[in-house]
């Protein structure tokens, strides 16, 4: 039970300095919303002498939301990079700098009457952010046993899902959403970084980054020890090794050169049109209506943050419900059943959203559906997307995989934040239906070209994926590597 503890606790550091941080400043943002925009024009009045215009003050404020994808970006750029030459748990720990930059700026903004420093600080987040939500997933993957292997990986998303939440509770007037208490709310992510930096050194890094590409057998037997304890090692060592002398000679492979590559054709279609559907489903945006569609349901204006929390809690209970059965039920069926709901949810919001103002419970309806779209969006597309590309990616391809992944995630979610607004005014009530065609593709997608991966290997499912690459049956044995097949046994 102790190495079931120290794989529990390695989780858990790794989370709340990583996926955590995501969710956290997503929604810490949002309470001061109001005041930041206030400390601008105030700023400026006293440097100036003359206000700013409100449309300026909008543009000034997006510029700061749009800081944080834009920071996130860069974070996945550089997490491959660091991946590979940091190892995966001296990459987590680096990475807390960037919050710790981050929150000396946002806290001393105010006393030092800069702005600027809010829409740095909301840049410096982003690249944590960016670098945790490609690097944990595969820290974790990486580290599992094969039968724990997607609802280890998946606790990334559990984090995320708990970050917002705890972010929509410390953002509460009552806490730290006052006017007073603004640049603390934007400095405490210091907090778990620091419980990460304090947590994270005490625990191993992982196996199969120390055997494959370090080449350090005794470090990876010492790190498997400790996490898996007195069970016998050798059925797992051997897995390891055989992915070993599959990429053998080769090294860690370049984003550019996935795309050139025959053998991850398939791959490689699967993660980019899965972790764009993630952020082009609309999921992000029932948050920005969730305030509207509440307070037309009659709930007193003072009252609608707690009730918002309760969106924040619908995604964390689904994503910790996916992590239970996800080794259970398979990857497939919670991504098909995830878009598939989303898909209905979004068809009876834009008629509830038509109606809200002649039928007189139509405004609870559409409140029924925002809690059924970001419970459809936990259960499956909001966790299972990120334990992905861990699995269908070799050791060599994999931190370039995560790039391509982190990139698009972030510049849809730039995009969906700056094209939202528009899709509003332009569509009205119908503004949901490019975020319903969104799900209808994916699900078709996932249904006709994704294949499960539940339980099996990562060599295992490089072969399945090699069969749809090459639409021809290998010879019995196991897929070596995509340059060539030198040997059919172990």
């Amino acid at each position: 039970q102790l190495q079931n503890k120290i794989l529990i606790l390695t989780i858990c550091a790794a989370g709340i300095g990583g996926t955590f941080q995501y969710g956290y400043n997503i929604s810490i943002i949002n309470a001061p919303a109001s005041y930041i925009q206030v400390f601008m024009n105030m700023t400026w009045l006293e440097r100036a002498g003359v206000p700013l215009q409100s449309n300026v003050i909008l543009l000034l404020w997006s510029f700061t939301v749009s800081a944080y994808p834009l920071g996130g970006l860069t974070g996945a750029v550089v997490a491959g990079p660091m991946a590979i030459m940091l190892g995966r748990k001296m990459s987590l720990l680096l990475n807390n700098v960037f919050v710790i930059i981050a929150a000396t700026l946002s806290g001393f903004s105010r006393m030092a009457k800069s702005f600027e420093m809010i829409m740095l600080s909301r840049f410096f987040t982003g690249v944590n952010a960016g670098v945790s939500m490609n690097i944990q997933p595969m820290y974790l993957a990486e580290s599992a046993p094969k039968k724990l292997r997607g609802a280890v990986a998946l606790t990334s998303a559990s984090f995320t899902a708990l970050g917002l939440v705890l972010g929509q509770v410390v953002g509460l007037r009552e806490l730290l959403g006052g006017e007073e208490s603004w640049p603390f709310l934007l400095a405490s992510n210091v907090v778990p970084a620091l419980i990460q930096l304090t947590a994270l050194p005490w625990f191993p890094e992982s196996p199969r980054y120390l055997l494959i590409d370090r080449g350090d057998k005794e470090s990876c037997i010492s790190a498997l020890q400790k996490l898996r304890g007195t069970s016998d090692l050798s059925a797992e060592l051997e897995e390891m090794l055989a992915e070993q002398a599959a990429v053998k000679g080769q090294r860690a492979k370049n984003p550019w050169e996935l795309f050139q590559n025959a053998a991850l054709r398939w791959q490689l279609v699967s993660i980019v049109v899965l972790s764009s559907a993630m952020q082009l489903c609309g999921n992000d945006s029932m948050y920005f209506y969730a305030a509207y569609v509440f307070q037309k349901a009659g709930i007193p204006q003072d009252k609608i943050p707690y009730v918002v929390i309760g969106t924040g809690s619908c995604e964390l209970i689904t994503s910790v419900t996916c992590n239970m059965i996800i080794d259970y039920a398979g990857r497939r069926p919670l991504l098909l059943g995830g878009y598939i709901f989303m898909a209905g949810w979004a068809i009876v919001f834009m008629v509830a959203l038509s109606q809200q103002t002649q039928i007189s419970w139509m405004p609870y309806l559409s409140m029924a559906c925002i809690f059924a779209y970001i419970l459809s969006f936990g259960i499956g597309p909001a966790g299972v997307t990120g334990v992905l590309p861990t699995e269908v990616f070799d050791q060599m391809s994999r931190p370039a995989a995560y790039m391509i992944c982190g990139s698009l995630l972030w510049f849809n979610l730039f995009l969906v934040g700056t094209a939202f607004p528009f899709i509003v005014k332009s569509l009205g009530h119908f503004c949901y239906i490019p975020f319903l065609v969104v799900c209808v593709c994916t699900a078709l997608y996932v249904w006709f070209f994704l294949p499960e991966t539940k339980g099996k290997s990562f060599l295992e499912i490089s072969e399945e994926f090699r069969k749809r690459n090459f639409k021809t049956k290998t010879r019995a044995g196991f897929y070596k590597g995509p340059e060539e097949i030198k040997t059919t046994t172990f």
